[in-house]
């Protein structure tokens, strides 16, 4: 994510900024040009959800992806978190290029549904996710990731994972590079599903796999793997944008602990040389607050060939 400014002032103000807080000018968010204006037209969903888009036609191009969603109002706070979620990963994706194209077109679309009034399940199909809106409830999500032994889940993180999936079927080409890493992705996926939930990841999963869930089905590692890869390079764009570096404390027998992100080179190598140290300070902050590490992953080189193939996609 870059670091933003009002158009009127130039005080700092954050992505979702319906207001300047320091000079009360009304802002949107631009999405032709990824900047913060003067509210002209806002979207619709502006009042209800929060949505600071700019919207010319009554609806900003985030709030349009969303074919279906749960109108009770009481989950309107979750739907809200939701669409939050859905317009940081949609910025995420036009920054790399990819591309967007509506479910309208035969691309992609979002239903956001209410799993108290009927059953959901969170997931992709031919180009649609899913998402219950029971994920933007911070208590059962923690309740979920501590069930299923998970050492990260958050909304943005799903939203990540399934667009995964729909990218699988847009950019993958070479399928047989595809399954020389991730595996045959025509063995039974109902298969795997019961497999994993009834054995739960293989021993030694950490060696291969950036999560337990990858190891469950070839399309799940890739989806998984590119999760990843969005945490990646959206977090290294926000250190950019900030001027985060890390110079790194004095260590003996170890690789390189300086990160300077606003200088990362494009390559995956340098992407990752410039991402683990930060990851290593930025766990080593979050351990002071009394919290676990904001980064539990371990990129192993089978791992690190796995999201190689990945930017060479995107």
């Amino acid at each position: 994510m870059r670091a933003f400014t009002c158009s009127t002032c130039a005080r700092l103000a954050p992505f979702e900024a319906l207001v300047c807080l320091h000079c009360d000018t009304s802002l949107a968010f631009d999405w032709d040009s990824r900047t913060l204006v003067p509210l002209a037209d806002p979207c619709g969903n502006r009042v209800d959800l929060g949505c600071n888009g700019q919207a010319p036609e009554g609806w900003c191009p985030s709030c349009l992806l969303t074919r279906r969603r749960s109108e009770a109002p009481a989950v309107r706070d979750r739907l809200s978190r939701a669409e939050q979620a859905k317009r940081r990963l949609v910025f995420s994706l036009l920054e790399l290029g990819l591309p967007v194209r509506s479910w309208r077109e035969g691309g992609l679309g979002f239903d956001f549904l209410d799993s108290t009034s009927s059953p959901v399940t969170t997931g992709h199909a031919d180009g649609i996710i899913t998402l219950d809106l029971a994920e933007a409830d911070s208590v059962h999500r923690e309740q979920t990731r501590v069930h299923l032994d998970e050492a990260y889940r958050t909304v943005l993180g799903h939203l990540r994972h399934e667009v995964g999936h729909y990218y699988d079927g847009v950019l993958v080409r070479d399928r047989s590079a595809y399954r020389a890493l991730f595996g045959d992705e025509t063995a039974s996926y109902t298969d795997a599903l019961e497999r994993h939930y009834e054995n739960g990841p293989p021993t030694g999963w950490v060696t291969s796999s950036v999560s337990g869930y990858a190891t469950m089905h070839p399309y799940e590692d890739f989806a998984e793997t590119f999760a990843h890869y969005l945490h990646l390079r959206d977090t290294l764009q926000t250190a950019s944008s900030w001027g985060v570096s890390v110079a790194g404390p004095e260590a003996a027998d170890q690789a390189p602990l300086a990160s300077f992100p606003v200088l990362a080179s494009d390559d995956l190598r340098g992407l990752i040389d410039t991402w683990l140290p930060l990851t290593y300070a930025l766990n080593a902050l979050n351990r002071s607050m009394g919290e676990d590490d904001l980064y539990p992953f371990v990129l192993t080189p089978p791992v690190l060939d796995k999201l190689a193939f990945v930017h060479d996609l995107v």
